[in-house]
């Protein structure tokens, strides 16, 4: 983790990061009346805790890796599997106009998880508990659709 000053700015002005080549000096307004600030004028004492730039990743609305991908005309299925639990989630090729799209996801031996409704970009994401089993999800998107089958056995 990196260590990183975020300097105090004025209304209408984007707070800026403070690093190596900047110092962390609060401009503006709120930092000659912030009653958390020991020397007005100052950044002292404000730090945040952000990753480095190698630490951050891409997060999704599943975790897990990626199991499966199912491309069909009007879009796409996604299942994402995680040690205990699979995710499903289909996601229209192009999002925008509210289409009826519908996403299931069912553990071996569960019940079908649903999500059906009319959406702008995606159905889901849905989980079913999966460990040690296997699982079936199917997905469409304006009445086009894909199917996985029983995977992940």
């Amino acid at each position: 983790m990196a260590v990183t000053a975020l300097t105090l700015a004025g209304p209408g002005t984007p707070p800026a990061v403070a690093g190596p080549d900047r110092p962390a000096v609060a401009t503006g307004s709120a930092a000659a009346t912030s009653p958390h600030l020991r020397n007005p004028g100052t950044a002292e004492g404000i730090f945040a805790v952000v990753p480095g730039a190698e630490e951050v990743r891409a997060a999704g609305p599943c975790s897990g890796k990626l199991a499966r991908r199912v491309v069909f005309r009007t879009g796409e299925l996604r299942v994402y599997k995680s040690r205990r639990y699979a995710c499903a989630i289909t996601h229209a090729k192009s999002p925008g106009t509210p289409r009826q799209m519908v996403l299931s996801i069912q553990a071996h031996g569960g019940r079908p998880v649903v999500d059906r409704g009319r959406y702008t970009r995606q159905a889901g994401p849905r989980s079913v508990h999966a460990l040690n089993r296997c699982v079936r999800a199917s997905g469409s998107v304006g009445g086009y659709g894909g199917s996985t089958g029983w995977i992940l056995c």
